[in-house]
């Protein structure tokens, strides 16, 4: 879920999941118990990257699709297959407020998504060119992270299973740019915007058994925001 205040842009989408413990080969997580079965731990490397690099990939990817077929603006599910490339497939949550979707995965995929995260920088009018000043990485990040800090509430559940201890999965991503594509949500202009950082509470999860899957979350920031989605899944 993201949102616009002043010169933010909030996002927060709920996630699900199941295992901490995973070994990361570069290419095929493998699932270690250790309390949320099926999840890729947030120390590891999933596919080579990082989770802080796969949340500023997740961001890319989110800001990078027109609005009309935009994901996070979908109330159905049906364009969430939009913008989908490589070994993990992303989730989008809502600007705020509920939302149910229904969509297809392949089978193989990882499934990444937040659970509360912001994003502050260039691209979304914290600094030159979308916002007035120069851009400084230390304090987009100290902003960031103030946004970050302190929820009311971090849910998530994958078929019914409560994910546990999800505060352990914040992450900060490296710096990245951000790309508007024409016809961008919210009217922002087309281009490449940089600096940008991320801070927030990410989960991935190891790829789901074929079948049909339920995913839950909610999330609430110190503010009081709060949004809450829903995804029917089914991999095949």
């Amino acid at each position: 879920m993201i949102r616009s205040s002043q010169k933010h842009w909030r996002s927060i989408i709920a996630a699900l999941a199941v295992v901490l413990g995973l070994m990361m080969p570069t290419t095929t997580p493998q699932a270690q118990s250790n309390g949320n079965p099926g999840v890729i731990p947030p120390i590891a490397r999933p596919y080579g990257l990082s989770y802080g690099q796969w949340s500023a990939k997740w961001w890319q990817w989110a800001l990078s699709i027109p609005e009309a077929t935009n994901p996070l603006l979908d109330s159905s599910g049906a364009n969430c297959a939009e913008g989908q490339a490589g070994p993990v497939w992303f989730l989008a949550g809502t600007f705020g407020g509920s939302a149910t979707r229904t969509c297809t995965v392949p089978d193989g995929k990882a499934l990444l998504f937040p659970v509360l995260n912001f994003v502050d920088g260039a691209a979304v009018f914290d600094c030159q060119p979308t916002g007035s000043g120069p851009c400084d990485e230390e304090a987009l990040r100290a902003e960031a992270k103030a946004a970050e800090d302190n929820p009311l509430l971090l849910e998530a559940s994958v078929d019914g299973v409560a994910l546990q201890n999800l505060s352990a999965y914040r992450t900060q991503s490296p710096v990245f740019s951000i790309t508007f594509p024409e016809g961008a949500i919210f009217g922002l202009p087309s281009g490449t915007f940089t600096p940008n950082v991320s801070d927030g509470y990410w989960v991935m999860l190891a790829p789901r058994s074929a079948g049909t899957h339920t995913i839950h979350f909610k999330g609430i920031d110190h503010n009081g925001f709060s949004a809450e989605v829903t995804y029917n899944l089914t991999v095949q």
